[in-house]
This record gives C-alpha cells, structure tokens and sequence, in this order.
C-alpha cells in the first residue's frame, strides 16, 4: 500500500524512474509547476517529447506543448500562442549541456476584420486562404547555432492550425491541421497550432495527497477502490512539432546521443499604455523550461520553482541534493504506512536518470544515453536506437519493460510515464531494468499504478503525431479509465 503512493510521490518526486514525463497535475510533466508561471500560461511549457520517427527512422520527432489544460470551448477568444514569448527547443549534441542548436519561434496575430467580436465570420474553408478565418497566427522559425550566431531563419510567416471550435465553424479541421504543416530547407517539417493534450493522468487523485484510486484501501486515509481519471481528458494544448533529419542533429564527431529542453522566455520590461497597448523590450528572460517531467513540479521546492525556472539546465549542479534526498519519498512513508519504507536518501539511481543519463553497456552492451558527468536536467534520446513501433503501438512502459526505444531514452506520445515513473520510485523497477542496472524491483512496487493506462483520443500516424484537438462544441473532461493497471510482462 505504502508503496503504492510512495510509487506515486516517487514518480512525481522526479519523473524519476528510468522512464519518464508525465503532465500536469500531480503527476504532471509541467502544468502549473511553479507559482509565477502558473499565473502565465501562454509562456508555461506542458510537456516535451522526443523519439526516432516510426515512418521517417531517419528523422527524429520534437513536440513542445505549452499552455496547461486548454478548455475548448474557450470563446470568442481562444487559446493561442503568444506574440511576445520567445518560444525555443534547445538541442546539446556534445554533453556539456550547453545549446549546440537552438530553435526560436516567433508569432504573429493578425486580425482581419476588427469591427466583429468573432475569431471566423463563417465556416474556417481549408483551401488556400482559409476563408473566414478572423484571428490568424503566423510564425517564423530560426535557428541559431552555438551561442554567437545570429541565426538563420528556416521560414517565415508559416500559418499555424486555427482551433476546432465545432461542426459549424470547423467540421474539416482535421484538413485544416494538415495544412499547417510544412516542410523547410533542409527537409524539416514544422508544425504549430491546437492539438489535444496527449498526457495521460489522473491528476485529481495524486494531488488529494498523493491517492491512486486503483489502491484507495492502501492510503493511511482510505477511501473506496475506484478505476483511474484521466484528468487531463478533454483538454488541448497547443503544440509545436518539428521532423529533424537526423544528420542535422548529430555531434560534430557524429555523437548520435543527443539532450533536448523546450523553453519560453519574455522581454524584461513590460510597458503598459493608457491606450491598451502593450510594450516590451530590454533583453530576454528564460521564465520557464522543460526537459524530464515532474522535476520541477516535485522535486524542487517551493522557494526555488521560479528560479529553477530562469536557469539553463548547465547550472543543475545546484540542484543535485534534491534528487538524492527527495522529499516526495518521504511523504511516500507517511501516506502509505503499510508499505516497505521507500529510499529517502542516496538516490544515485534519481541523478542517473534525470541528470545524465544510463550507460547499460557493462550489461546490456549499449550506452542507452548517457552524455557524461555534466548534470543537467535534458530530455535524452539516443537516435542510433530504432523504433520499435508505430507511435501509439509501441510497449507504454518502455525501458522498464525493455522497450529501449521509450522513455528514458526520449520520451514518445504513448509512454506511460505516471506508472513508470511510479515504480522507479517506488523501487519497483521491473525485472528488465532491474536486471540490467541492479536497481530494486520490489513487489507489488513493480506494478502500481493511477490506472490511467492511455490517452483519451487515438494518435496519428503521420506528423505531427499528436491527436486532433477537442472541440468547443462538444467535449468530455475527467474520462475514466483502465480498472486496473497492468503488469510488466
């Protein structure tokens, strides 16, 4: 029992397990993680994922989500992506955790006709145009390399997907979003616009301190045993999504193991006139940033969330002493008594995961990801390691279950990283990784769960990837999901 919600603190405590990113909520990647980006949610990335392409193994895929729990039916003025946000997708191709290429997005608001209240006059046509579309968004995408390059701009005002508001205003939006996406020079395909928010998790329980309603009766104040709720369900988010070649992410002397993180950064100085206009100037300030999920929203404590925010991920070092005495595992004891004690202190197995990667080559012969001694938290994905399934088929436990081409190694749609997460905490690691590194693999650790097992809508199977976004006419929040949550095989 005690283990079960230690499996949970755990996974929250640091996404730690050697697997992965959940989003928001308690087992959240990065919804409302720190209080002053909870009051900014155009700047507040969600979730960060990275995986070789299924259909394109030449490729590998970025999504960046931001803006937390998107309703819907959010009009007239429906979510988008900010004009003075700095959006970016930082890649480190050497292991020093410092940016070798950066990508920066910028976005334009256009209104078209401002004498009507309404974000499209009529039906939004996806041809040419897009007919009827009053409030449009445009965006130019540059890539800087190293630190003292200008950039070079691979596209400029690229028109991003308009929201699916309902039958009426966007019965086609599924052509409407492949429209939006675009190739560039050098073969990268981009996209930018409203999707569904693929997290998966039951944020309303983790967060009523720390209850997974598959194990209600093991919670030092029991309740009902129920199946999981998707909290996340029924919500969009909006994305950006990049196809990279490969050969244009690799080290200069072809390291094919890679570290990525997303941010968001605004000007310094915010102006407002009496006019209802908004000046911003004075330099770039990072306000928010996500690589490995959960990190920020449980491991890093209160007083240091908005800072941990501002810093790059080069400066992590400062931060090591709450990985290896978590305080979510201690929170695991107290709320699951009946549990064997979870480690609250020494976790190496968290700082390997999270800050550097694992090097199984000793026992697996393959270095799955490690970048060196540098402790940064990145997203790291070693591109030399082949999909092992389309997305959305592939094993959601990944390398817990030892599929290494999920999470940790990258993080793909599909990967259920509450439950893996959970586990690793847990010390529940599963037969494979515990064979493979000798971390616990504790029982019934190795099967908890929230019982939230997939993402309420089906994944593409082309990029983007990510599913059509819900739309405001017609919707369903908080969907129940699996009764139970199932075993590694």
């Amino acid at each position: 029992m005690r283990k079960l919600l230690y499996s949970l603190l755990a996974g929250m405590m640091v996404v730690t397990l050697v697997v992965g990113m959940a989003p928001s909520g308690a087992l959240a990647s990065s919804h409302r993680e720190a209080p002053l980006i909870s009051t900014d949610p155009t700047a507040d990335n969600t979730d960060l994922y990275a995986f070789v392409s299924p259909d394109a193994p030449d490729t590998v895929t970025i999504i960046a989500n931001y803006i937390p729990l998107e309703e819907p039916a959010g009009g007239p003025n429906f979510a988008s992506f900010d004009d003075s946000v700095l959006y970016a997708i930082h890649i480190d191709n050497t292991g020093d955790a410092k940016d070798d290429i950066t990508y920066q997005f910028r976005f334009k608001t256009k209104i078209v006709n401002g004498n009507t209240f309404l974000y499209n006059t009529n039906q939004i046509g996806a041809g040419p145009g897009y007919a009827n579309w009053n409030v449009r968004q445009t965006y130019t995408v540059t890539r800087v390399k190293g630190g003292d390059d200008d950039g070079t701009a691979l596209g400029k005002n690229i028109t991003t997907s308009p929201v699916n508001i309902g039958p009426r205003s966007t019965p086609n939006h599924a052509d409407l979003a492949a429209a939006a996406v675009k190739t560039l020079s050098g073969g990268i395909k981009v996209f930018a616009g409203q999707r569904d928010d693929p997290f998966f998790v039951d944020l309303g329980s983790i967060f009523d301190l720390g209850g997974l309603r598959p194990f209600n009766a093991a919670h030092v104040i029991p309740l009902t045993t129920d199946p999981g709720v998707d909290g996340v369900g029924g919500y969009n988010t909006h994305t950006i999504a990049m196809q990279i070649p490969i050969s244009q992410l690799k080290g200069p002397q072809g390291q094919m193991i890679i570290g990525i993180y997303a941010s968001a950064s605004r000007q310094k100085i915010r102006i407002l006139g009496g006019d209802g206009t908004v000046k911003n100037n004075d330099g770039w300030v990072q306000v928010s940033r996500l690589g490995n999920p959960l990190v920020n929203e449980v491991i890093i404590p209160l007083g240091k969330k908005d800072y941990w925010n501002s810093q790059a991920p080069s400066k992590d070092s400062q931060f090591v002493s709450s990985y290896t005495d978590p305080e979510l595992a201690g929170l695991v004891n107290f709320l699951y008594p009946a549990l064997p004690d979870t480690r609250t202190t020494g976790r190496s197995d968290l700082v390997a995961i999270l800050l550097t990667g694992l090097d199984l080559t000793s026992t697996a012969g393959v270095n799955l990801n490690f970048t060196g001694n540098t402790k940064a938290d990145l997203l790291r994905l070693n591109m030399g390691i082949a999909p092992t399934a389309a997305v959305g088929a592939g094993n959601p436990m990944g390398v817990l279950a030892g599929d290494l081409a999920g999470f940790p190694n990258g993080r793909r749609l599909e990967d259920d990283v509450t439950d893996i997460e959970l586990r690793a905490v847990a010390d529940g690691y599963g037969s494979v990784v515990n064979s493979l590194t000798g971390l616990p693999n504790n029982s019934p650790n190795n099967q908890v769960g929230d019982g939230v097992n997939e993402n309420d809508m089906p994944f593409l199977s082309s990029f983007p990837y990510v599913a059509t976004p819900h739309q405001g006419y017609e919707h369903t929040h908080h969907q129940v999901g699996s009764t139970t949550t199932p075993p590694l095989p």
